[in-house]
């Protein structure tokens, strides 16, 4: 069955719908649910939650690939960076593409079932954020906080599953990484901002115009602030505000780089915001752990 699979003649297509090629959206969605699961066991986050959480990150990130792309099918053949994609191309049909996002959430879900009914819960709304973001670039020029929210929603799902109680500590976490996601992801859409423009789509990189680079910066000192609030509120330390100080580190580089306005800085941009998610991480992980 094995061997069958991976000789599929469409195997290629299928990972390239799912972006399994291209992780990033994974690590962006799994850092955030690391912190929570972390912080929420005080350093200690039960074995299965993790595997759970893991798998459901990879499930949910690829699941809301498929149907971003099942939403924007007709005018990705617009736009460079998305010409390529399976269902513009047709190298997968559509009702493919839908059942292959109900059997990713399906899974999901079994997942979510070997946790608690608060989680169970709580991934209702999930499962929803993932499923409308996607057309929101339409009615909307602040997809991005559609966006936020999906990435952010398994941290008050992380401490449900961890059975910690849901304390304003956790929303100033989702807050923090809210405020995260809308600066990356603008930084992202300011790549397409030229196509999107042409074709009618909506974004945050269209809306802050001019202003985008100091809007993102103040999204960026927000998310920083919110995220000293979450831990003053845990009591991490020394080695967690450290942390902190390098993300600073960070976003002052990435500030740097988008001076250019070209689309190559802005994407190399968006995929640095990797290595910030993976320092608040380790800076929470080793504070617990010290």
């Amino acid at each position: 069955m094995m061997t069958a699979i991976l000789q599929h003649p469409k195997l290629d297509a299928y990972i390239s719908l799912m972006r399994l090629n291209k992780p990033i959206g994974i690590f962006l969605l799994l850092w955030p649910t690391l912190w929570a699961l972390w912080i929420a066991a005080e350093g200690f986050p039960d074995l299965g939650n993790l595997l759970i959480f893991t798998s459901g990150v990879i499930l949910m990130r690829s699941a809301g690939c498929v149907i971003n792309d099942f939403a924007d099918r007709h005018v990705d053949g617009a736009v460079a960076r998305t010409i390529n994609r399976p269902l513009a191309t047709g190298k997968i049909e559509v009702r493919d593409a839908l059942l292959l996002f109900i059997g990713l959430c399906l899974v999901a879900l079994i997942l979510v079932l070997l946790t608690n009914w608060t989680t169970v819960l709580l991934s209702v709304v999930a499962v929803s954020l993932a499923a409308i973001y996607p057309f929101m670039k339409r009615y909307t020029y602040l997809p991005q906080v559609v966006l936020g929210a999906a990435f952010g929603w398994s941290i008050p799902m992380a401490f449900a599953a961890e059975n910690s109680p849901l304390t304003s500590t956790v929303w100033l976490l989702f807050t923090a990484n809210l405020l995260w996601t809308v600066a990356y992801d603008t930084l992202y859409a300011m790549v397409d901002r030229e196509d999107d423009l042409k074709i009618g789509i909506k974004s945050t990189a269209i809306l802050f115009g001019d202003a985008d680079r100091v809007i993102v910066g103040l999204l960026q000192l927000l998310c920083l602030i919110s995220l000293i609030m979450v831990g003053r509120q845990a009591e991490l330390g020394l080695l967690f505000n450290l942390s902190l100080v390098v993300v600073l580190g960070f976003f002052l580089w990435q500030q740097w780089l988008i001076r250019t306005q070209d689309t190559k800085d802005y994407f190399n941009a968006f995929l640095h915001n990797n290595w910030v998610g993976a320092v608040i991480f380790f800076g929470i992980f080793l504070d617990y752990l010290f």
